[in-house]
């Protein structure tokens, strides 16, 4: 099989998998309790998207000292509470990351 229409199969497929759950349910469907809880799904979601991409470094070793993404996530942290702005939050981690990559 051709490469590009497994790459297209395989994207088709998980769309549907994930359209269908999104489509088939009807926010009718769940009670307050179930929507409170599922409001906290992104929260906890976003850590685990996130430190293992700061803290593994290629071998997916953690990686402590000398790492400079915990520097430049500290800096978009410190911007993206202060701003309340997620463009200067996302542009204050990449250009502190690049400096640290650039004088180190």
């Amino acid at each position: 099989m051709n490469n590009w229409v497994l790459i297209i199969y395989c994207g088709f497929i998980t769309f549907l998998t994930r359209f269908l759950m999104i489509a088939l349910l009807k926010k009718e469907m769940f009670n307050d309790r179930v929507r409170e809880i599922l409001a906290f799904v992104p929260a906890a979601i976003f850590p685990a998207i996130i430190f293992p991409a700061i803290l593994l470094n290629d071998s997916g070793v953690i990686q402590i000292t000398e790492n400079p993404k915990i520097i430049a996530s500290i800096i978009a942290m410190l911007v993206g509470i202060m701003s309340r702005n997620i463009l200067a939050t996302i542009f204050s981690g990449l250009v502190s990351y690049w400096l640290i990559i650039y004088i180190f």
